[in-house]
């Protein structure tokens, strides 16, 4: 029986060793420290899944915000190549007292169209004289100043509908437009 003498059988087995809890403020502290941590973590994890997806879905671009631009100042002109090559041609008006007409025109086509360029060089011949008919079937009333503009469609539409076969030009000058009356 020495073996059972520090052993009291009356208790029931129950081991008392667990150290009595500690009350009051001192256990507040650690667990709203632990909630405040993951808190801000939370936050900065959203935050940088945030920013992440912004970034890949803005392509890495700086924002832009539309400003409204009226029309008169949307539209540039695309830049031309010219074929100044027709050289100088001389009519006669449709009047009966028929104007003399001298016209240096030049022809625009898109920049770095060779395409375009060899076709007009190819036909330069038929250009200068549909040119030349052109004037002639005017009257000095319709190759005033204030017509050019009008000329200079007229020309555009009928040089790439009955001249150009496969390339269009884009836009039609005159270096040189004199109407001489007699």
């Amino acid at each position: 029986m020495a073996d059972n003498d520090g052993v009291n059988l009356d208790d029931d087995g129950a081991v008392s060793a667990a150290p009595p809890k500690k009350g009051g403020l001192g256990a507040l502290l650690p667990s709203l420290l632990k909630w405040v941590a993951i808190g801000l973590g939370a936050i900065i994890l959203i935050v940088t899944v945030v920013i992440v997806t912004m970034k890949i879905m803005g392509g890495n671009t700086a924002a832009q915000t539309a400003i409204p631009i009226s029309e008169e100042y949307t539209g540039k002109r695309e830049l031309l190549d010219w074929y100044t090559s027709l050289g100088v041609v001389r009519a006669k008006t449709s009047d009966a007292i028929s104007s003399s007409v001298t016209v240096e025109v030049v022809l625009g086509y898109k920049k770095d169209d060779k395409a375009t360029a060899s076709e007009i060089t190819g036909r330069t011949i038929e250009l200068k004289d549909f040119l030349r008919r052109y004037f002639t079937e005017k009257s000095a009333a319709e190759l005033k100043p204030q017509n050019e503009e009008k000329l200079r469609i007229e020309l555009r539409n009928a040089i790439n509908d009955d001249i150009l076969s496969t390339t269009k030009i884009k836009d039609v000058r005159f270096l040189q437009f004199d109407v001489v009356g007699q």
